[in-house]
């Protein structure tokens, strides 16, 4: 059987912020609101509040200084990712 394109894109979504939330190169502070992003896409709510309340986690980090440029390149395909579900 065939899943829905949107469970698909989501779980890979899910994959790369849990695997981003367990990079010790991550700051901790970083860290932190992935986790929040992921509690938000797991959430029962209906699935355009998850993925706004995802993709205001994410916004709020991307900016930080102390994150490596190449987890910030990965924050934006995430939000990219989640801006097409």
């Amino acid at each position: 059987m065939a899943q829905h394109p949107v469970s698909d894109s989501l779980g890979s979504i899910l994959h790369a912020l849990g695997d981003l939330s367990e990079d010790t190169t991550v700051p901790r502070n970083v860290r932190a609101k992935l986790l929040r992003a992921l509690e938000a896409l797991r959430s029962a709510d209906e699935h355009h509040i998850k993925v706004s309340r995802a993709m205001e986690e994410l916004d709020e980090i991307v900016d930080d200084p102390n994150m490596q440029p190449y987890t910030r390149t990965q924050i934006w395909n995430i939000v990219s990712l989640l801006e097409t579900v």
